[in-house]
């Protein structure tokens, strides 16, 4: 049954590999799954036929045969639970990766998330350099309790899982910020991350889609 996942037709993160998509890319493109994508525009994303797929009206949404999953989340581990390659078979160390893909998505990446909307939103009230160094700091906290955990380890968990990904994915939202330059250990492991073959197939193949918009 062939996969199919949603993406954005014009992606506002300018191909940069921000979308959600990317992740279940990624994730498919670690366990070589090929999969068909389908392109939406915001106008699409809100109307009934996506609204099926995905209540909220975002993306991805993922397909393969009867199965229709949203939330990137959930659809990684899916994809890690059903193809070799992002999960351990040890029961324990199964376990613990996907613990760290429940921290990658809540603890980690929602003060991350709270400084790019701040910026965005907030960018242009009156009390938003006041309230700019509350959201960094937040940041920061979880980015030190990150770095010494990992400390000098390759992988979170001494291999990468699936935890990794999404981790990797959470931090890559923060390069244009600098504050993971800030980390030395967490930009090296975010690095290694991006030099993995499937990562860098699946960047291209989310950038492919916004050079094509952009030219049209």
């Amino acid at each position: 049954m062939t996969i199919t996942l949603t993406a954005f037709e014009q992606s506002p993160d300018r191909g940069r590999g921000l979308a959600r998509d990317m992740r279940v890319r990624w994730a498919l493109e670690e366990v070589g799954q090929p999969y068909d994508v389908r392109l939406l525009s915001f106008k699409a994303m809100k109307e009934p036929a996506h609204l099926a797929l995905h209540p909220f009206g975002q993306i991805p949404t993922y397909e393969e045969g009867d199965l229709a999953l949203f939330e990137s989340g959930a659809i990684v581990l899916h994809i890690a639970e059903h193809h070799a390659g992002l999960l351990p078979d040890d029961v324990s160390a199964r376990a613990r990766a996907i613990m760290w893909m429940f921290a990658a998505l809540t603890t980690v990446e929602q003060p991350i998330v709270d400084l790019a909307i701040a910026k965005l939103v907030e960018g242009v009230e009156s009390w938003y350099e006041q309230r700019r160094p509350l959201v960094e700091e937040r940041v920061r906290t979880r980015l030190g309790e990150l770095s010494n955990r990992l400390g000098d380890a390759e992988w979170l968990d001494g291999w990468f899982s699936a935890g990794d990904l999404l981790m990797v994915s959470v931090l890559l939202r923060l390069k244009a910020s600098g504050i993971l330059d800030e980390y030395r250990n967490l930009s090296a492991y975010v690095a290694r991350g991006e030099a993995r073959p499937a990562y860098k197939r699946a960047f291209a193949a989310q950038l492919a889609v916004f050079v094509a918009a952009s030219t049209e």
